[in-house]
């Protein structure tokens, strides 16, 4: 944990040489630094333009400077922030003269942490953070958003609330027996305790599609040798990312790049070509294909126009479907008349031509199509969790789920338990939940002690 009582600055841009660079400032000392530096105390939350002068007085930078007092700041204490020009060697003698004036370097994450520890956000918020910084998509982008702004945290609110109020009524039947409570209703509690399973449930559901806005859709490129994939690839990304020969069988290894269509954003990969009588490099190329494919959540199949279709292994058939496939019809620009290659029925089919470029459009609105496909239903406005949130929501959901199971006749004592280890479980997504909300919950219902 931080000491919250030092001053803190660091870098709030990225490192290197650019027009411009922004230093942050954060702890109690902030807006006395911002007098003793530019000669004034300026007034919060107001843009100013000054000359930063060292501690010997030396001219470093012409900057534009703001104040900002706490609570009202990123961090919830006194800051400063400073945009000079992004020269590092500028930066570097800045940061100098602020450690030299009693700040110290910020640690990796502290100001967000400083921001959570002095409630200007949760823990979900603080992950969104990261999310919004490293989102590569419009939906990525969206969802990191909605998280920013607490959606998570107030859909978790809307479970954790009802669930507080019910432990504190089996905890006061357990704790005041001979007060004048109201008649415990089990079967309240039971359609409660139904009804939020299904909500995490919901919840749980969104991991997958989490997974997919933060590292992109898994889309392999599949095909027979010298049908064109990698000629696809670098259409599709750009660049001449893969090598391309008329020889077949040229690519032995997966080639990922990342790219984007439409709203998504893809992990495309190119892959060995599908050939039945491979040996040697080729074969493991070729087991290598397989084996992305088994992970892969969309297909890119790649036919060749002029030739009939490939025979595909009865595993890989079975993973390529309607839901997940587009069919690239490559080198339509070699045949006059129908191509051989025969697409199967219900799948979305593409004319395209990877040498002149053509077809490019629709194929990348149909993968988009798809790609909208793998988001869970009713998520649109609902964020998609991650790894972290998950493993506490199965925690809460065993719980949730022992305590559905106790019965009429079950102990409280054995239901408070449970009820208690789902409300630490989902507590730890949001870092907000502890036991003193489960006395207040109890004293503001039942009046104990009056």
């Amino acid at each position: 944990m931080p000491r919250t009582t030092d001053t803190i600055a660091a870098l709030g841009t990225p490192g290197g040489t650019g027009a411009l660079a922004i230093v942050r400032v954060s702890g109690p000392e902030a807006g006395a630094l911002a007098g003793a530096i530019f000669g004034e105390t300026p007034l919060p939350r107001v843009v100013n333009h000054g000359d930063y002068r060292d501690k010997a007085g030396a001219l470093v930078d012409d900057v534009l400077f703001t104040v900002f007092a706490g609570p009202n700041s990123y961090t919830g204490e006194d800051a400063l922030e400073i945009s000079c020009h992004g020269n590092p060697f500028i930066v570097q003698k800045m940061l100098e003269d602020l450690f030299a004036r009693g700040c110290r370097p910020a640690e990796a994450g502290e100001f967000t942490q400083r921001a959570f520890l002095n409630g200007r956000m949760d823990l979900s918020q603080a992950e969104a953070v990261m999310d919004l910084i490293h989102a590569r998509s419009e939906r990525a982008l969206a969802a990191a958003n909605r998280q920013l702004r607490g959606a998570l945290g107030k859909h978790l609110e809307g479970i954790i609330g009802p669930l507080l109020g019910a432990a504190a009524r089996v905890e006061a039947y357990i704790d005041f027996p001979e007060e004048d409570l109201p008649e415990e209703d089990r079967s309240e509690l039971q359609g409660l305790l139904e009804s939020i399973l299904r909500d995490t449930g919901r919840l749980l559901a969104t991991q997958h599609y989490g997974e997919l806005l933060r590292d992109g859709i898994k889309t392999v490129i599949l095909g027979e040798p010298n049908a064109g994939k990698s000629s696809l690839l670098n259409r599709l990304v750009g660049s001449d990312r893969a090598i391309v020969s008329p020889e077949p069988g040229t690519t032995r290894d997966f080639i990922e790049e990342r790219i984007v269509v439409g709203p998504h954003c893809l992990r495309l990969t190119d892959t060995a070509g599908l050939n039945p009588a491979a040996s040697g490099l080729e074969k493991l190329g070729i087991a290598k294909t397989l084996e992305r494919a088994a992970e892969a959540d969309l297909f890119l199949l790649v036919l060749d126009a002029t030739r009939p279709p490939p025979t595909l292994s009865e595993d890989l058939a079975r993973r390529l479907t309607p839901r997940n496939t587009v069919i690239a019809l490559n080198k339509t620009d070699l045949v006059a008349g129908a191509p051989q290659a025969r697409t199967p029925e219900g799948f979305a089919a593409v004319a395209v031509s990877a040498l002149r470029g053509t077809g490019l459009e629709a194929l990348t609105d149909a993968i988009a199509r798809l790609a909208d496909g793998l988001r869970p239903e009713g998520s649109e406005d609902l964020v998609a969790i991650n790894a972290r949130h998950a493993h506490a929501l199965r925690r809460a959901t065993e719980c949730l789920a022992a305590a559905a199971k106790t019965g009429p006749a079950a102990e409280p004592e054995l239901l408070a338990s449970d009820l208690r280890g789902a409300l630490d479980a989902l507590g730890e997504i949001s870092g907000k939940i502890d036991h003193e909300r489960v006395l207040d919950a109890l004293f503001a219902a039942f009046c104990i002690g009056k």
